[in-house]
């Protein structure tokens, strides 16, 4: 199965069951023909059979001291850095990359973690230590709700304050749309069209997401060329049950409207 079909089939899947490892890796595939996600996984099994079984700390230590894995400071902005396989192989990422990589090598050992959406920085949960989180960015540094508070007025701006909802965990599919998100804004910042249309056509595949945000989806599907797919993920969401009828009436009139020009 090529990675676009099988990427469609899993996003699908009941969140629980997602495969995060995968689905990281997929992104991986489509953009890169070569990468193989089997014999990735396997690389991941011989990270963590390292070090298996392991509890938190022994974790952290052993990614980020043994296997020297760190932030990005000096290119931050470089797509590599989203990308599951190039992180293991360049032992650099941004926090939500990171992120992933820690809580799948966790999971491997024995050690549950959950990733946590903060805006801005992407952290990891130890789901005992609730009170503690983890920067994978900064080599596993631990924050307390206070250190959490200035890391988001350091990346945010001073006015945002820290809100509940912010360190709230988060499943596979926000996190798979987030890395999407950053690898769209690298993608956008390069000027790179055909980025952009790749990132988007496996975000759009993932179900659950805001109207507005499907709806935005679809204008830059429209905007790279990809008429067919936004008239169709228009007519999805006027089928949706949860779209105000007025709204659903307008989402097919733009649906015939972009294919009004081929018809």
């Amino acid at each position: 199965m090529d990675p676009s079909s099988r990427w469609r089939e899993i996003v699908m899947q009941p969140e629980e069951d997602l495969p995060l490892d995968e689905a990281a890796l997929l992104i991986s595939a489509t953009a890169d023909s070569g990468v193989d996600v089997a014999v990735q996984l396997s690389r991941l099994d011989d990270v963590a059979a390292q070090i298996e079984p392991a509890d938190t700390p022994q974790l952290c230590r052993y990614v980020f001291e043994t296997l020297g894995v760190r932030g990005d400071r000096e290119t931050y902005d470089d797509p590599r850095n989203s990308y599951l396989d190039q992180v293991l192989n360049r032992r650099l990422g941004i926090p939500i990359s990171l992120s992933v990589l820690l809580m799948e090598i966790g999971r491997r050992c024995g050690v549950r973690l959950e990733g946590v959406g903060m805006p801005g920085h992407f952290l990891v949960r130890d789901p005992g230590e609730p009170g503690l989180l983890i920067d994978a960015f900064s080599g596993g540094r631990r924050l307390d709700h206070a250190a959490c508070a200035q890391l988001l007025r350091n990346v945010a701006g001073e006015e945002i304050r820290l809100q509940a909802g912010y360190l709230a965990p988060v499943g596979p599919r926000a996190i798979l749309v987030r890395m999407l998100a950053n690898l769209d804004h690298s993608f956008r910042r390069r000027d790179d069209r055909e980025g952009v249309r790749r990132v988007t056509r496996l975000r759009a595949a993932i179900p659950g997401q805001p109207l507005p945000e499907r709806i935005a989806l679809a204008d830059t599907l429209a905007g790279v060329g990809c008429v067919d797919e936004a008239a169709q993920l228009l007519e999805e969401s006027a089928r949706d049950p949860a779209t105000p009828a007025d709204a659903a009436r307008g989402l097919r009139t733009r649906a015939r409207g972009l294919l009004a020009p081929f018809n």
